[in-house]
């Protein structure tokens, strides 16, 4: 696994479990280990993951307008194939829903990529500007626990937003941090000197994969 680069998993499901937890420690710690015989080996490993599936093997929800749909309990066995560990570890879930023939042909352009990225350049600075002074830490997502308390401290209406979120979704300690870590990147994309509740509505929608009844 590359240091610093981006790893890239297309239909996730399909790879054998055994190897793709094998994966949350590098997620977990930013560096992998490797351990034979004679010595043990570890190697920095700071990777972006992004992954794709489908919702079951014919690709497809349990929807009678399709042909080769699978049942509930189908989707269910394919989907559990990743294993909720696995799925802490990854800080945004999101369902991208098939794109309807007029939005394919709408003439309205959207916004450029070159615009994004200025958003995303300004962001990814004021992230830099935050963690100046603290060793090996340059953006939100290498939070630990204690920085999260410092910097995306939550004011009573945000406390409770993920209170009720957390019992309602059944979300772990983990789901938790990654949530507030996801709020306080989108807080910086909106130049939000703090986290508000809006910021925290947004990331806990971006935990799909975590909310009980997902699959209908």
């Amino acid at each position: 696994m590359a240091h610093n680069g981006v790893l890239f998993l297309d239909e996730l499901p399909e790879f054998k479990r055994d190897v793709l937890e094998v994966m949350r420690q590098p997620l977990e710690d930013r560096e992998v280990t490797i351990s034979r015989a004679k010595f043990t080996v570890t190697y920095p490993s700071s990777f972006m993951l992004v992954a794709s599936m489908n919702p079951s093997p014919s690709g497809f929800f349990n929807d009678p307008s399709m042909p080769n749909t699978s049942s509930p309990h189908e989707m269910q066995r394919y989907m559990s194939k990743i294993s909720g560990p696995l799925l802490d570890r990854i800080d945004i879930h999101i369902e991208v829903t098939p794109v309807p023939f007029d939005k394919l042909a709408d003439d309205r352009k959207a916004e450029s990529s070159v615009e994004i990225r200025k958003r995303v350049t300004a962001a990814r600075e004021i992230q830099t500007i935050r963690f100046t002074d603290i060793e090996n830490i340059h953006y939100n997502a290498q939070m630990s626990s204690k920085l999260i308390r410092e910097f995306c401290a939550l004011d009573e209406k945000s406390k409770e937003l993920l209170k009720n979120a957390m019992e309602r979704l059944n979300l772990s300690a983990r789901a938790y941090d990654r949530i507030l870590k996801v709020a306080r990147t989108i807080a910086d994309l909106d130049n939000a000197p703090v986290v508000i509740s809006q910021h925290i509505a947004e990331a806990i929608q971006y935990r799909s994969l975590d909310r009980e009844g997902w699959l209908g």
